[in-house]
């Protein structure tokens, strides 16, 4: 679908109805928490090279030069590295987790609709997907830039319409990044409080999984990526070939 009819799709939109989106994300939930759970499971496997790679100069320093860290300031050759290293790190974990996310997503659609098929963790890692991820995580980073020179404020502003990213990443193909961030914001100021209050809420429920001895979170934390299936769903529609 078209970034045109995508936008049509927007405005003849509803208002998201809280009750309903919540009801189906729990019973969708109980058919994908394992998928869920191997989701976020391959995504912190996923991220351990970028968290080398933070490390990395900081076990150098340590091991060249036991002293550098003993006083309370920071190194300025450290800090040098750090500020090179830490948008690279940032915009790699924003990559990896809008692919798995999306993929996820797609997952859920297959779960609902009672398709066939094999759950594909890895789908848009291929590399025209990989590409518009790294463009929209560049995107993101640079609003989640703004958002923190609005106070932090504007980050509060930024959960709804980038937490709707990976929904019209992984729907609609033929969108370009670009098109991905203004979809994404024309949906979420249209709904923009109940899709955060949803949000926010399936946030504290998949919390839950704490009370299992921490370990339980692992299972749970995935719920809070299902609204937002339901929420495009209902806005924009799925077509059999997304």
């Amino acid at each position: 679908m078209d970034f045109t009819h995508v936008s049509q799709r927007i405005d003849e939109s509803g208002p998201t109805a809280f009750g309903s989106v919540f009801n189906r994300s729990v019973e969708l939930f109980k058919k994908v928490w394992l998928q869920g759970f191997l989701t976020l499971l391959l995504t912190v496997v996923a991220m351990i090279p970028f968290y080398i790679l933070i490390y990395a100069p900081m076990l150098a320093m340590g091991i060249s030069d036991p002293e550098a860290f003993e006083h309370n300031e920071m190194p300025p050759a450290f800090a040098g590295i750090m500020i090179l290293v830490m948008p690279i790190f940032s915009v790699g974990v924003m990559v990896i987790g809008l692919c798995l996310n999306a993929a996820f997503l797609r997952i859920c659609r297959k779960y609902d609709m009672d398709e066939m098929g094999r759950d594909d963790y890895f789908f848009y890692f291929k590399k025209p997907y990989l590409i518009k991820a790294l463009v929209l995580s560049l995107l993101m980073f640079g609003l989640s830039l703004l958002g923190l020179l609005a106070c932090g404020l504007g980050i509060i502003y930024l959960v709804v319409p980038m937490s709707l990213f990976p929904a019209f990443f992984s729907f609609d193909r033929e969108l370009t990044a670009m098109e991905i961030v203004k979809s994404g914001f024309a949906l979420g100021n249209k709904n923009w409080l109940i899709i955060f209050a949803l949000v926010f809420v399936a946030g504290l429920v998949a919390q839950l999984g704490v009370i299992l001895c921490l370990v339980g979170v692992f299972f749970t934390a995935m719920f809070s990526k299902i609204p937002i299936y339901y929420i495009y769903k209902d806005a924009i529609g799925l077509s059999m070939d997304a």
